[in-house]
């Protein structure tokens, strides 16, 4: 069982300049009476406490709480089983993998010693799984519920910084602007296309939502962090694709 050690965090936030001012912030978490010359925002403090934390398929995962009200999983999912303890296949070749209709993981590089810190790669049917991947009292995080975390941490334009762990241990360097004040630790655990290759580990880290594009699309919203900059990008991907997991508390 890993032993976690967290400092609470109560950090000042920097000005983000914003072209619409203060009155109408593109975030949540602002000083609506304190804004500088030019009329860019100043963001009230983040506050980053260590959660209870939550054991599940054997592993005790570490947790953050938010000032948002949020409470998420500080690590990647790792879990090879549903809540119902029902198992979720490891499913390493790539034509078998291209043909899933139903959830599946992989480590990347189907190698196990990526296990540690950047969890496993799961495709999205794992996510619509009725049965549910996070641990009971838990999901996976909608798109707008993503979009709650990034709006408190300042908006996309610097929330990833926030959110990426630091150093160039695991990420490539230069890591801009990572000073994971908001306790998430993002890791770079790549991802994997919907033929079965991989990618960007090192380089960038992938999250499922829950949220599909649309009621026809087989594509779902995304957010992945990137070595090179601050920021959190919102995009979509194949359901046959495998990204890491968070989960956060209901």
């Amino acid at each position: 069982m890993k032993k976690v050690i967290f400092i609470a965090l109560s950090v000042l936030m920097t000005s983000c300049n914003k072209k619409e001012g203060c009155t109408n912030p593109e975030a949540t978490n602002y000083d609506s009476s304190a804004k500088k010359d030019n009329g860019s925002c100043i963001f009230l403090n983040i506050t980053s406490n260590p959660g209870a934390g939550v054991i599940f398929d054997g592993y005790n995962y570490p947790t953050i709480e938010l000032g948002n009200g949020q409470e998420w999983m500080a690590e990647n999912l790792q879990t090879t089983t549903y809540a119902n303890g029902d198992p979720i296949p490891n499913v390493t070749n790539n034509n078998q993998w291209q043909s899933l209709t139903a959830g599946a993981w992989s480590h990347y590089n189907n190698d196990s010693l990526n296990e540690n810190p950047y969890g496993k790669l799961y495709n999205w049917y794992v996510v619509s799984d009725s049965r549910n991947v996070c641990p009971t009292g838990w999901h996976v995080p909608n798109d707008e519920e993503w979009t709650k975390l990034t709006d408190y941490l300042g908006y996309i334009a610097v929330a990833g910084g926030k959110m990426k762990s630091t150093g160039t241990q695991y990420w490539e360097s230069p890591n801009t602007d990572a000073t994971n004040e908001s306790g998430f630790s993002g890791q770079p655990g790549g991802y994997r296309s919907i033929d079965g290759t991989f990618y960007g580990f090192g380089n960038f880290g992938q999250w499922w939502s829950s949220t599909e594009l649309d009621i026809t699309s087989n594509e779902v919203w995304v957010r992945y962090l990137i070595y090179n900059s601050a920021v959190v990008s919102n995009n979509f991907y194949k359901k046959k694709s495998g990204n890491s997991i968070r989960c956060l508390k209901d």
